[in-house]
């Protein structure tokens, strides 16, 4: 069978949610720089595209 355990059994203390919970949070910063960036960049790039081909 799993031979994991499931944090949601109640089986892990405190310390090891908070674990979860900052690898968690610091993934998610991650994604969103990676979003906010890939934007910006999509946005600049076509408005430069939309002024030079006019």
């Amino acid at each position: 069978m799993n031979s994991t355990p499931d944090p949601s059994a109640g089986s892990g203390t405190d310390e090891d949610l908070s674990i979860y919970s900052t690898q968690r949070q610091r993934r998610i910063r991650i994604t969103a720089w990676v979003v906010i960036v890939a934007l910006i960049l999509v946005g600049g790039g076509s408005t430069v595209l939309a002024v030079l081909l006019g």
